[in-house]
């Protein structure tokens, strides 16, 4: 596996790829000298490695949920409830700020690498899509950010440069990612071996994502061209689905558990079409890249607002669907229900570690665990080697009918029929259609919506999603409730608060808020603010 030795050079290549810098990108002292390296393709390969070092851990990209209202993690999370503050330092703006710097090092020292020209631009197009990456990392917490193109020195006077529009950045992202998928192989062309890389498919999947978040956010908050940055969206995943080169990942020994599989280890590597980019984390103690404790520590605890966002079999919501049935016990609410359900939370039929699982309070606070990536053979042990999938192909589908409906205010049947109810049909769920919401009574932007968000539940998407919506302010201030209380099956519960329907109270209203005047844009590191007196912090904070 060729990103088997990253994580073994990330010390010396940091020091390789970053000279000693102020402000934006503090960083090490250079003690490898460019005379020594910058000469070879293999060099540019190891420079280039460092930057997956970067790709979001498993860890930490999960649990962004738990900043929504749909996922609570060990203990309230402050960005949910609104109880936070301006933080003195940020890893996710001086991390960016440092694969910036390392991408802007590797562009222009690329100059003295000789080799194939094929090869070469090859990593250079993995060195731009991180730099976008990066950047959008940035622009979707913060809004506008310093643009900083190249490699600055002690001394530069662009240490110390303003925020550049958001527009500006997000138009910079939009070159690199269409250079790096220029310059790269297709996921169809991508040697076995390279699995774990960056391809054309990878950019063009991403740049997706982030059209559709900027074109959302543009007509939700009023401002800029909506529609240009939807037509980009529609373009780029357009694209990877014409291609060919992927398709939703079919588990051939049990097709009705497919979507289940694809986070076991039976959906890893280069033979699942849906995967389009994934950190790799190894395959087990002997091929040990970084192992990770997500089966044991990671997992999140679903809520009341999304358990009731899965529909009933017949496609309905529960508030319209007949096989609705009031809870007569923890399972209830699983029967007859879209099987994404059982196949990505714990019930009480599910196989846990030893055997079944048994509902409980005492290690998920809403009652709930969610199942995704769990793999039961990994908790004894408490390490894990489940890839993190960054980006899959059901979000290109999902990015795509979004930015069409989203910019014509409606989608035909065909163009549901690619996409959505391709992701139906895998868990043979009813066809979303115009003559179903109509007969219904439904609403086809709050399906195509809901879809999303079971599809790509607890994948860390959910909480950027009502940002991009501006329907945050709508739905934090919601009390975060968990599972029907049933004391013989889920154990005794310490006084607990419960709603006149004998659900738990999780976190009350009355300690939840959000201002919509600034909790759409995080704040500035207070730390950034004084070492660049150039920089404004966001309005509000």
């Amino acid at each position: 596996m060729n990103l088997k030795n990253i994580f073994n050079l990330v010390f010396i290549l940091a020091l390789a790829l970053c000279g000693c810098t102020k402000k934006l990108d503090q960083v090490p002292q250079t003690e490898l000298s460019d005379e020594s390296f910058w000469k070879t393709t293999n060099d540019l390969k190891l420079a280039t490695n460092y930057l997956y070092t970067f790709l979001p851990d498993i860890m930490i990209d999960k649990l962004d949920d738990a900043m929504s209202i749909d996922a609570f993690g060990t203990s309230p999370n402050s960005v949910s409830d609104g109880s936070w503050l301006k933080p003195s330092s940020s890893e996710m703006w001086t991390n960016s700020y440092i694969v910036i710097r390392a991408c802007n090092n590797i562009l222009e020292k690329s100059v003295n690498v000789t080799g194939e020209a094929e090869e070469i631009n090859k990593y250079l197009g993995e060195a731009k899509f991180f730099r976008a990456f990066s950047y959008f990392e940035l622009v979707k917490r913060y809004g506008d950010v310093p643009l900083v193109l190249k490699t600055l020195l002690l001394g530069d006077s662009a240490l110390f440069t303003a925020r550049a529009p958001r527009a500006e950045v997000i138009n910079s992202i939009y070159a690199d990612l269409d250079e790096a998928a220029d310059a790269l192989p297709s996921a169809g062309d991508q040697p076995e071996s390279d699995y774990g890389r960056i391809t054309s498919t990878a950019a063009l999947a991403f740049k997706s994502r982030v059209a559709l978040f900027e074109g959302t956010r543009q007509k939700f908050f009023d401002y800029g061209s909506y529609q240009t940055h939807l037509q980009i969206a529609i373009d780029a995943s357009s694209a990877v689905m014409t291609a060919g080169d992927n398709s939703l990942f079919h588990y051939a020994a049990q097709p009705d558990s497919s979507y289940f599989y694809n986070f076991q280890y039976i959906g890893e590597g280069k033979s699942n079409p849906e995967n389009i980019l994934v950190r790799i984390y190894g395959e087990n103690e002997t091929n040990d890249i970084s192992g990770h404790s997500y089966s044991r520590d990671g997992l999140i605890s679903p809520t009341r607002t999304i358990m009731d966002a899965y529909l009933y079999k017949d496609g309905l919501p529960i508030d319209k669907s007949p096989y609705y049935q009031p809870q007569a016990n923890t399972y209830t609410e699983f029967e007859n229900r879209d099987p994404r359900m059982a196949m990505s939370v714990f019930n009480k039929y599910s196989f846990y570690t030893y055997g079944l699982y048994v509902p409980t309070f005492q290690y998920a606070p809403t009652g709930y665990k969610s199942c995704k990536y769990f793999i039961s053979r990994d908790w004894a042990a408490n390490v894990s080697y489940i890839d993190n999938i960054i980006i899959r192909y059901a979000e290109v589908l999902l990015n795509n009918i979004e930015a069409k409906f989203e910019l014509n205010s409606a989608v035909s049947d065909n163009e549901l029929n690619e996409t959505i109810n391709l992701l139906r049909d895998r868990v043979n769920m009813p066809h979303l259609t115009n003559a179903f919401v109509s007969t219904n009574g439904l609403d086809m932007r709050t399906e195509i919506r809901r879809e999303r968000r079971i599809e790509l539940a607890y994948e860390g998407m959910r909480y950027w999603d009502i940002v991009r919506w501006k329907t945050a302010e709508d739905e934090l201030p919601d009390a975060v409730v968990g599972a029907k209380y049933f004391p013989d099956e889920q154990g005794p519960l310490d006084d607990p608060q419960l709603t006149p329907d004998g659900f738990v109270i999780v976190q009350k209203t009355s300690n939840r808020r959000f201002d919509a005047n600034k909790d759409y844009l995080w704040p500035i590191p207070t730390k950034e603010l004084g070492l660049n007196v150039n920089l404004i912090q966001n309005p509000g904070w």
